[in-house]
């Protein structure tokens, strides 16, 4: 691999820019808003308002976001989806699910799943 090419590739680790793309892409086609790049603009914003204010990091969904994105997932209405849908959430948000360890058997409910999201939110942007 050239130099060149492996300076680039340290840049985009070292500034999360591949998860962050990943995010406000999400962002998009979930709100699929009239005007895009004013929306992302917005966006960024505060993603750069939370770096200013000592870790206080917004997450770039709210919590009827999540409760949507849920539901998307919960079809049956049962209250509770399985961890490899939890973990693909994750994913499709680029969040980490490295440290992530569930029984396939567990049972993951709508409070968990938000308390889940927003935690591995703020810890893979603050990084």
């Amino acid at each position: 691999m050239a130099a060149g090419e492996e300076q680039s590739r340290e840049y985009l680790r070292r500034h999360r820019l591949p998860e962050l793309l990943q995010r406000l892409g999400a962002l998009l086609l979930f709100h699929r808003p009239e005007r895009p790049r004013e929306f992302l603009i917005q966006a960024l914003e505060r993603v750069r308002a939370g770096r200013r204010a000592e870790g206080e990091f917004p997450f770039l969904m709210d919590e009827a976001n999540v409760d949507a994105m849920f539901s998307l997932l919960d079809v049956l209405g049962q209250g509770f989806i399985r961890p490899a849908q939890y973990r693909e959430a994750l994913k499709t948000l680029g969040l980490s699910t490295e440290d992530l360890e569930l029984a396939d058997d567990v049972k993951i409910t709508r409070r968990v799943f938000k308390k889940g999201i927003f935690a591995a939110s703020l810890t893979s942007l603050k990084t």
